[in-house]
């Protein structure tokens, strides 16, 4: 019961903007408007929204590898290609009979995380660090994308999975829960939604735990002073390559939700676009808190899908700009910087009470 009552008071702590009674309602409600939504939308705007859903986990990601780890990485949409392709050879190959498209969602995250742990273990007890690190996984990354790019031929193949070059792999089957009355399939609507929905809410939760126990505090004493933190006892490169490995595990999740969400994958998910993408959201939002994060990684991609109506050249633009003013104005996050602002202006009205 007490380690119970302590996993809760983890939920609040100094790495996390939010807590007491009034955020926690608030929470509560903005999740009441989540689940009630899909019965007042139509199946269009349900599916669309698991879309944005999607890209959330891999903004969670970068926010623990960089926000709160200080390492930059553009290796994010690696993890994210990886583990959607994986789920691809393995669905495509294996079905989706007795709920084994779970197991490859597990499996497929699996390896996002295995090639994570050893690409880390190279960069960092091999002391690659600041903008080299960068260097490093950008370059994984395009690297990824480019031999993606050349598999069209027909010898290019695992097993009955043809990989297809840059058309990438279509006609996965979905997520599928075995049932008595007949197999439950979780496409793009509903169904997929609140499965989404649940996941999201549970790695929000546990990474706002994670990063308020003892182990976020070291990762952040890191962050701020590595040299420090290492003259007290600890082993700074294992705990950058654990935050490395469970943040690619988390784009690892992106990649098989979305390969789930539209049933394909190509290789432009792993290109230089796609790489820059979620870092403008993570900067945008906050890069140092999880809240401001989820936030504005909704807000933006919101922003950008409107804009790219008119054309995706000016989405773009859009998105370049954004980033620039971020960086010029607000440093630590727009979302951010709004939020705080609230904290203190609700402060002074309770000291004025």
């Amino acid at each position: 019961m007490n380690g119970l009552v302590s996993l809760f008071r983890s939920l609040e702590g100094s790495q996390t903007v939010g807590r007491g009674p009034g955020f926690w309602a608030l929470f509560a409600i903005v999740l009441a408007i989540a689940c009630a939504y899909p019965l007042f939308s139509d199946g269009y705007t349900v599916g669309n929204t698991v879309y944005f859903f999607v890209w959330v986990f891999i903004a969670l990601s970068l926010c623990l590898i960089w926000g709160y780890g200080g390492s930059l990485s553009f290796g994010q949409t690696a993890f994210f290609g990886i583990a959607g392709y994986g789920y691809g050879v393995l669905t495509i190959n294996f079905g989706s009979a007795y709920g084994f498209t779970f197991v490859a969602l597990f499996l497929a995250i699996g390896m996002a995380a295995m090639f994570a742990l050893l690409l880390g273990y190279f960069m960092f007890f091999g002391r690659i660090a600041g903008v080299f690190l960068g260097i490093v996984t950008l370059a994984v990354t395009l690297m990824l994308e480019r031999f993606m790019a050349q598999t069209a031929g027909p010898e290019w193949r695992i097993g009955s999975a043809r990989l297809n070059g840059f058309n990438g792999m279509s006609a996965m089957p979905p997520l599928t829960i075995p049932w008595p009355g007949g197999p439950i399939v979780l496409i793009a609507d509903i169904g997929l939604y609140y499965f989404v929905l649940g996941l999201l809410v549970l790695v929000y939760l546990g990474l706002r735990i994670l990063m308020n126990s003892s182990f976020g505090n070291v990762i952040v004493a890191i962050r701020e002073n590595p040299e420090r933190a290492e003259m007290l006892g600890y082993d700074i490169r294992k705990y950058q390559l654990i935050t490395f490995v469970i943040g690619a595990a988390l784009a690892g999740l992106s990649g098989v939700l979305y390969t789930v969400w539209g049933q394909y994958i190509t290789p432009s998910s792993m290109g230089m676009t796609a790489a820059s993408l979620p870092l403008i959201w993570v900067a945008v939002g906050g890069r140092s808190d999880l809240t401001s994060t989820v936030i504005g990684t909704l807000v933006v991609l919101a922003a950008f899908q409107a804009l790219t109506i008119y054309g995706s050249q000016y989405a773009l633009v859009f998105m370049g700009v954004l980033l620039v003013l971020t960086v010029l104005i607000a440093p630590n996050g727009l979302v951010l910087g709004v939020m705080n602002w609230l904290s203190r202006l609700i402060s002074r009205y309770r000291g004025a009470k």
